[in-house]
């Protein structure tokens, strides 16, 4: 090899080292480390522990309700996360596009939800569906108000898919928008000529030359969706009793509740990671047809 080459690769490496050795320290080695400890009894502070082969995925799989109730109720809230967002999220983009003024303020207006953790924005909506929604009820007489927003599992589950929208369409809004930026003005104008109206030019048009944001956005949606913790957290802790329990919160209470079963909740972490991975394999190879098509 080359004396300049054998440089440039040092060079490379140098440079990506300090990041990799973070990556590999914090990332990689708890990652096995998790997946091998999955497999036995360990309750993260005695070094001795028991091999169980699939013992730990089986329990969780069909003795333990509260996990499978859990892994329902986050897959409810991803499926409405992903539709709901992504299209939020595109007709704000679309609408603000359309504007020939005002675009950075409403940009800004809506992406400021974001710039708020998600804990602390858990704690705002707290105080409204608490205390001000039931002082609305009582002024105007109207009972919708004063339901039990967090109180009730029928309701709350609508309360934290509001707050989880409000806290992350911004987001996808920005992506959406830069997206739309390069759909050539040419185009459109072709489309109009040719009698096209507002929607079928977004339908045949827009959304085609969009479609590699489109799988960025589903992507993120999915899988923040699927490891969503602070805003259920935030709102109702999982209750009423475990109503709202989302599958992180199961396997943090397994882990640090429930006798410290670190090897249980490491086999239950796996199982959430192979559902996230089949579920974006899936998505990804979905999408990706449709770019190819578009």
């Amino acid at each position: 090899m080359p004396f300049k080459m054998y440089k440039k690769y040092v060079m490379l490496l140098a440079f990506t080292a300090p990041a990799l050795i973070f990556y590999t320290i914090f990332l990689l080695i708890p990652t096995i480390s998790g997946m091998y400890y999955s497999f036995t009894d360990w309750n993260g502070l005695n070094p001795d522990y028991s091999f169980l082969g699939l013992g730990n995925f089986i329990e969780a799989l069909k003795e333990d309700p509260d996990f499978l109730n859990s892994l329902w109720f986050t897959l409810k809230y991803v499926l409405v996360m992903i539709v709901l967002q992504n299209v939020l999220a595109l007709v704000l983009a679309v609408l603000i596009e359309s504007r020939t003024r005002s675009k950075g303020f409403f940009r800004t207006i809506f992406f400021m939800p974001n710039m708020i953790s998600t804990i602390i924005s858990a704690f705002m909506w707290t105080f409204v569906f608490s205390s001000v929604l039931p002082q609305i009820a009582e002024k105007t007489a109207i009972a919708f108000w004063g339901q039990s927003w967090l109180g009730d599992p029928k309701v709350s589950f609508f309360s934290i898919i509001i707050v989880s929208l409000w806290n992350g369409v911004g987001y996808m809004m920005i992506i959406y928008l830069a997206a739309l930026q390069g759909v050539p003005q040419s185009l459109k104008e072709a489309a109009i000529i040719d009698g096209a109206n507002a929607f079928q030019t977004l339908r045949s048009v827009t959304l085609p030359m969009i479609t590699h944001a489109i799988t960025i956005c589903f992507f993120l949606t999915l899988n923040g969706a699927f490891k969503v913790y602070e805003v259920v957290y935030g709102l109702t802790g999982g209750g009423p009793g475990r109503s709202t329990q989302v599958i992180t919160m199961n396997i943090y209470e397994e882990a640090f509740s429930n006798n410290f079963r670190y090897g249980y909740a490491s086999a239950k972490s796996v199982i959430l990671f192979a559902i996230v991975l089949i579920f974006t394999l899936i998505q990804l190879r979905v999408m990706k047809k449709k770019e190819v098509e578009a």
